[in-house]
């Protein structure tokens, strides 16, 4: 942004640019589009965000994002239970049930392990993972195939494998390095069906 801009414009793009994904040109689009819309459009933008922060809840159980005290997967009675797909954040829960070819429930670590950025077991939703495992036959790692997507699979594996549960890994169907939530459908099905055992 230039010295002759408002400064309540450089505000908003300094807003804008804090969210992953926006670099500063995309920042600086969206304030100027933003000033440009009607001052009810505004108003309805921010308070869509707002409310949303303010009423999506997480569920007890899994840990996804939720209306309520328990999200519509927990709560399906059809889903099976006894297997619980690991995955790092609500938008991965998405992407499976996109694909359609999971029938089992899931658990939002909500991160992952990463020291260098001060992330470590206690940041994350482990403890509510590990008290979901009595009646569990199998955890699947659903973990993105990064560095910190392998250290977080593999150090759940060493806390769930000696309690007699069948921990597998995705298959290698997603490249190296992707996003869960990018992936299509095809891709998805595909690691899921051919997963293997940590």
């Amino acid at each position: 942004m230039s010295e002759f801009d408002p400064e309540p414009l450089i505000l908003a793009a300094e807003q804008f640019a804090r969210l992953p994904g926006i670099g500063l040109k995309t920042a600086q689009r969206l304030a100027y589009h933003i000033l440009n819309q009607p001052e009810e459009q505004v108003e309805a933008f921010a308070e869509g965000i707002l409310n949303a922060r303010r009423s999506v809840k997480t569920c007890s159980v899994c840990q996804n994002f939720c209306g309520g005290e328990v999200c519509p997967i927990c709560d399906d009675d059809s889903r099976d239970k006894r297997t619980i797909c690991v995955v790092e954040a609500p938008k991965d829960v998405t992407a499976f049930e996109r694909s359609g070819g999971f029938n089992g429930v899931y658990h939002v670590l909500h991160g992952l392990l990463s020291p260098i950025n001060g992330i470590g077991p206690q940041q994350l939703k482990i403890k509510e993972l590990m008290g979901r495992l009595t009646d569990c036959d199998e955890v699947i790692m659903a973990t993105d195939p990064t560095v910190e997507g392998e250290a977080t699979a593999v150090y759940l594996s060493r806390m769930i494998k000696p309690m007699g549960i069948k921990v597998t890994r995705l298959a290698y169907g997603l490249p190296a390095g992707a996003a869960i939530e990018y992936a299509d459908d095809v891709t998805l099905q595909r690691a899921l069906e051919n997963r293997s055992e940590l």
